[in-house]
């Protein structure tokens, strides 16, 4: 079981950058690649609440959890 996370895809439909994204969220350009590319091991709520409120979606829009 695995959860991914559709960073990139939200990036791409709101036409913003992952830079510009961390500078909006006040979070490391590098701590932002790391959950970008489903490397990190946990997230919190307020980070995952100022990314929800950047681009305008719910956490469900954000990660998806699949069945190995």
């Amino acid at each position: 079981m695995a959860i991914a996370v559709k960073l990139d895809d939200l990036l791409h439909d709101r036409r913003m950058t992952l830079t510009e994204l961390a500078d909006r969220i006040g979070i490391t350009l590098a701590n932002l690649s790391i959950l970008k590319t489903g490397k990190a091991r946990a997230i919190r709520f307020s980070t995952l609440e100022a990314i929800c409120e950047v681009l305008h979606c719910q956490p469900g829009d954000l990660l998806e959890f699949h069945h190995d």
